[in-house]
């Protein structure tokens, strides 16, 4: 199985994740979600690989969620569906390896997976 890396190259912790897995000896597959979005499929399947809701995949820094109206009141499916809508919303980097998946923030997670 491929190491892959749901990447936002704005974000330095993605970024310096990125680069521990290459420090690593790994070859991920990096997936810039802001370019090529989510399907719901794929959220749920991370969702399930991780063990996270959709809440907890939730980025909640900024603006963004407030925006969104995503509130504490929020589904699942509502969550889901603005993910999809707005792949901003979803917190990361997500990094899947063949010994697991994880929300890698902070970046020192990391090392669970490889």
């Amino acid at each position: 199985m491929p190491t892959i890396i749901y990447h936002n190259p704005a974000c330095s912790t993605s970024r310096n994740v990125l680069a521990a897995l290459r420090e690593a000896g790994q070859a991920p597959e990096v997936v810039d979600y802001l370019k090529v979005g989510w399907t719901l499929p794929l959220l749920t399947s991370l969702m399930r690989k991780t063990g996270l809701t959709a809440r907890q995949l939730l980025r909640t820094r900024g603006d963004q969620a407030a925006a969104a109206g995503l509130t504490d009141s929020s589904t699942e499916a509502e969550i889901l569906a603005a993910m999809v809508a707005h792949p901003v919303l979803v917190e990361r980097p997500i990094v899947v390896t063949d010994k697991g998946a994880a929300l890698v923030r902070p970046k020192e997670k990391l090392a669970e997976l490889l």
